[in-house]
């Protein structure tokens, strides 16, 4: 029997649906996760480091041009996932701790190994996920124990399986000099596969969010410049509506410079605010993903986002809509520009055809008058040889009036000779 042919891509998109599983996340655990930015050269630098982290820790090598890594060893899972443009490392320690923020799963890597990682440091958290008890902690007094008292933000998550807590904070810790994030998870009924779900959308919300804000500082820079361009642009429209005593080359040239000010902005900034949108939808459907309810006196991760985040996107937005319509309106003023200087143009070769219409008109004059003078001339130095002519008669013998043929002669030469020319005139007129 012949085999059914399978597509070349089966069985690789097959995979990807599995390419990136979830932790499965034992009560209670540490957990540290550590986003890592790169370059657009940098993925092959973070694999070099994972692979120099599992020799550390004697883990099994991974393999040559994977995105996904997971081992274990002495209790500690390594996970590391590689993005388009960032990589995370996820370690995971299970079994209870007197202080889990305190000795958190970091600790098991050596110092040496993460003071070597390539890329920017982006995001830094520290979790911890605990036992749900009958007696729960209220939110103050989990705020003073584990968040040095400040404004939690979290809400009931699994649709009321388990608390989630954090301030957003940076919080002191030894391995890192501006410190990690805090996120405390009470499981109160979770599995571990559930819980290694929730785990891994906190940190993707956080992870988003910080990277759909690289694109706020490069929104706030570029309002200053487009007021000023656009400044710019009002000016020149005011000099073409005759304001202004520059020329329309000069003008243009300035046009030019601005569209290509306008574009280099437009360079910098497109691939960030596309960035940022698709990571704000992103951290939207993560914490769409939690199903949270919320908790009395606190705000829920939603409206946290909502409040903080949706802000700094519409900014982005209206940055990127600032940019078209300058660039719009750059594009009409050239059009204009370019049009009258086209109009310009016309009226200046109008100008000459009608100049060289007056000079033809010149020419033909002068030429008839030639003419006239050139038949005069001719008759006169053909009457003259006639009357050689006719004298070496008389001298022969001949019985003339020199002075009467000659005379009688100077009609019917005249008649000739501009009968002639103008014979020649018609005919290089015909061949023109």
């Amino acid at each position: 029997m012949q085999p059914l042919q399978s597509h070349p891509l089966r069985r690789a998109l097959i995979d990807e649906a599995h390419a990136r599983p979830h932790a499965a996340i034992a009560t209670p655990s540490r957990i540290t996760s550590l986003s890592l930015v790169f370059d657009r050269n940098g993925a092959s630098a973070q694999f070099d480091a994972l692979c120099q982290l599992a020799a550390a820790l004697g883990l099994p090598a991974p393999e040559a041009g994977c995105a996904f890594y997971c081992a274990e060893h002495d209790g500690l899972q390594v996970r590391w996932l590689l993005h388009t443009e960032f990589a995370r490392y996820t370690f995971i320690v299970a079994g209870p701790s007197a202080d889990p923020f305190e000795m958190p799963a970091l600790a098991r890597i050596p110092d040496d190994w993460l003071g070597s990682l390539p890329g920017s440091l982006l995001t830094a958290l520290h979790a911890a996920v605990l036992a749900g008890q009958d007696d729960e902690a209220p939110a103050a007094e989990i705020a003073r124990r584990w968040f040095a008292g400040n404004e939690l933000i979290g809400a009931e998550i699994g649709e009321g399986q388990a608390l989630a807590y954090t301030d957003l904070k940076l919080h002191p810790d030894p391995r890192l000099a501006e410190g990690f994030s805090r996120y405390l998870v009470i499981n109160r009924g979770m599995g571990p596969n559930q819980t290694g779900r929730m785990l891994q959308r906190l940190f993707e919300v956080e992870t988003y969010r910080m990277l759909a804000l690289l694109a706020l500082p490069i929104a706030k820079r570029q309002m200053g410049e487009l007021d000023t361009l656009g400044t710019a642009l009002r000016g020149i429209t005011g000099e073409m509506a005759g304001e202004g005593g520059r020329s329309d080359g000069a003008l243009l040239g300035e046009l030019t410079r601005l569209a290509m000010q306008v574009e280099t902005l437009v360079a910098e900034s497109q691939y960030r605010f596309t960035a940022a949108r698709a990571y704000y939808q992103l951290v939207e459907r993560r914490i769409t993903e939690l199903r949270e309810s919320r908790l009395p006196g606190l705000q829920p991760f939603r409206e946290f986002m909502e409040r903080r985040l949706a802000p700094a996107m519409a900014t982005c937005d209206t940055v990127a809509q600032r940019q078209d319509r300058l660039t719009g309106r750059l594009q009409r003023a050239t059009l204009l520009l370019r049009t009258r200087v086209e109009v310009q143009h016309e009226e200046q070769n109008r100008a000459l055809l009608a100049s060289m219409d007056r000079r033809a008109g010149l020419q033909l004059r002068l030429q008839e008058t030639v003419e006239g003078l050139s038949v005069g001339v001719l008759t006169y130095y053909l009457v003259g040889l006639l009357g050689y002519l006719l004298k070496a008669a008389k001298a022969a013998g001949l019985h003339l009036n020199v002075e009467l043929a000659t005379g009688v002669a100077i009609p019917v030469v005249a008649v000739g000779v501009w009968w002639g020319v103008e014979r020649l005139r018609r005919s290089l007129a015909g061949h023109g």
